[in-house]
């Protein structure tokens, strides 16, 4: 059974680790919350949205983190597959949510609704939610550090409650992330914000090719 030391060293963990993962997430937060509507609740509403699902991505880590028993035998060879896959992931979801957001602007700028990735339906899936889990399972270094002492727990349920307390520390530091909701929107700071989320997106799409081709070209 987890020991409240255990908690504390999560606790403290994430808190220092707060920077490191805005300094991960925030390129790909950031412009996707600008793109979003002015109103502190419509951006509360979109930061827990993608809070809550990066969460879900920290706790299927975790849970993946204590079947391996060790992430010490997840080496980096394999941990380049995970890093490209996702690095991909990213650019397309960023590529989508730019057009949604310019689709969504010529239709009406004034529409309070959060932009979604996805036709028109009660089936969209909402860009925050999967920018939240993709970036949840990005393999930062902070993130191994946390998984590796997860999988030391007496249990899978313990590694999991261990990444949960390990991710309110790191949350706390996108709170801030919500006073965006203040900030003025028209059409400049939309197309700033989609010319941004396009240029990270190759960034990533360029990250994730150059990992899948060194690591079928060299082996590593």
């Amino acid at each position: 059974m987890a020991t409240p030391f255990a908690f504390g060293e999560a606790l403290v963990l994430g808190l220092a680790s707060g920077p490191a993962c805005v300094a991960s997430c925030g390129p790909v937060l950031v412009p996707s919350l600008l793109a979003e509507r002015t109103g502190l609740r419509l951006n509360g509403r979109y930061l827990s949205t993608f809070l809550a699902t990066r969460l879900l991505g920290y706790l299927l880590f975790a849970a993946v983190a204590w079947e391996l028993g060790t992430l010490v035998s997840f080496r980096t060879t394999e941990r380049s597959w995970v890093f490209a896959v996702i690095h991909l992931l990213l650019a397309g979801v960023l590529l989508r949510y730019a057009w949604s957001v310019g689709r969504a602007c010529n239709h009406s700028c004034a529409s309070p609704e959060l932009v979604t990735i996805g036709g028109a339906g009660k089936h969209r899936i909402p860009g925050a939610a999967v920018l939240g889990f993709l970036t949840g399972v990005s393999l930062c270094p902070p993130f191994v550090a946390a998984g590796v002492r997860a999988a030391e727990a007496a249990n899978v349920a313990a590694a999991m409650l261990f990444f949960a307390v390990f991710f309110l520390g790191t949350s706390l530091w996108f709170v801030p992330f919500a006073g965006f909701g203040w900030l003025r929107r028209n059409e400049a700071v939309t197309t700033v914000a989609r010319m941004a989320m396009v240029l990270i997106a190759f960034y990533y799409l360029y990250a994730g090719l150059m990992t899948l081709i060194r690591k079928s070209v060299y082996g590593y």
